[in-house]
Parts: C-alpha cells; structure tokens; sequence
C-alpha cells in the first residue's frame, strides 16, 4: 500500500491508474517493481512484480557545489540529480554571495536534500545522492586527497574535462566554484591537495549548470552510461 504524501502525489497529481506501471524505491538501491492494483483517494495498492538491490554505481562522482542565490541552488541540485551525481557537497567559498548561517543553514540545507529527493524520483534513481551538511574549505581539500581524481572546473585552465582520463572505480570529486570564480587562495590549496583544473568548453557555463554538465561529461566516458 503506498499511503501518505507519496500516495497521494501517485494518485492525486500523476493519477496512476491500474495497470499502469509504478517503481517504489527506499533511495539507497532497493527497488520494487510494481504495477498499480487499485486506486483510491490519496492511496494505491501495487502488486510487487520483482524486488532487487540495485549495487552502488562505480566510480562515484561527488560535486562540491559553492553556495549561490536562491532558486539557482536548488536548480543545481536538481540537475546534479538528474544527470547521475552521487555526493552534493555545499561549500561556502569566499566569493559565494550566500552565507549560510544559524537557522537559515538548516532550512537552505532542508531545501538542497528536498530537490535531491524529488529529482531522484523524477530520474527513477535506485540511489538518491547524498547532499552533506556544509563543508568548509578544509573539508574540500580532505574529499579531494582521499579521490581517485579531482577537478576544479576552470574556463581558463589549458586542458579539456572531455581529455582527461577517468578511473573505473573509486570517487570522482568536481569543484564548482560560486558566480564570481573561486578565490587565488583556495585554487592553490585545492591545487595542493591534488586537484587538477580543467574547462568544460569554449563557453563560460553559470554556476547552477556547470556541475551537471562535467558530470555528464565524466559518466559518458564510465560504464553508468554504456
């Protein structure tokens, strides 16, 4: 029985039907397949046609998003989702025009997961990303050493994302800097840590796109999306 807000979403604002198919997900790689039985106000009853464990996809790609305005942040979130992004990072770099603090930081971050999740159902993800509690710089420079690779996305860096080689397994950290590009400071540390800069194209992508984009130019050249 699908009950509560996700029944009603099903039968009220889809208005599934029986005989139509609906896929039931815990968002951390159990997936049932379901048909709908029967339909009332607010609830379905789905028949469970297969149930199986869908494994963590290989490699992972984590994207440290800095911090930008309003519903762009969210935008972000929602493409990072849709394109196959495993880990959101929220970074509050120093040229981020947003600062999260006190309450504020819980209810922008309730907003960050909310988009993740409602993505991640729209995609029919298996696994929905992890987006983690705000990291600072340091917190950056210690996902980066500890990642099969590292790339802070640059317009003006000399080599090509598309170019560099990919690993099959292990974490794939991007580094997406805020509206104003990330300070000298950070670039050197980041670059410290083992993180190469790469760009995207001949174009200079905003901050809400650029992250969906590098990720889909990495899961391309990965067996996710053979």
């Amino acid at each position: 029985m699908l009950a509560g807000s996700e029944g009603r979403h099903a039968s009220t604002v889809r208005r599934l039907m029986p005989g139509e198919r609906a896929d039931v997900t815990d968002g951390a790689g159990t997936l049932a397949e379901c048909v709908v039985a029967s339909a009332g106000p607010g609830s379905l009853e789905l028949t469970v046609l297969s149930r199986r464990k869908v494994p963590r996809p290989e490699p992972s790609v984590a994207v440290v998003q800095a911090l930008i305005k309003g519903e762009r942040a969210e935008q972000a979130v929602d493409l990072l989702t849709q394109v196959g992004a495993d880990v959101v990072l929220p970074w509050a770099a120093e040229r981020s025009i947003v600062q999260w603090r006190a309450e504020r930081s819980a209810k922008s971050l309730a907003r960050w997961r909310s988009a993740a999740q409602e993505a991640g159902k729209q995609a029919r993800r298996a696994w929905f990303p992890e987006v983690t509690e705000p990291v600072s710089l340091a917190g950056v420079v210690g996902r980066i050493k500890a990642a099969a690779l590292a790339v802070l996305l640059d317009p003006d860096a000399a080599s090509p994302l598309a170019e560099l080689p990919i690993p099959v397994s292990g974490e794939v950290v991007l580094v997406i800097g805020p509206e104003g590009g990330i300070a000298e400071a950070e670039a050197e540390a980041l670059a410290a840590a083992g993180c190469v800069a790469a760009r995207l194209g001949p174009t200079v992508l905003r901050a809400e796109s650029a992250g969906a984009v590098a990720a889909g130019i990495v899961l391309a050249r990965t067996a996710r999306w053979a």
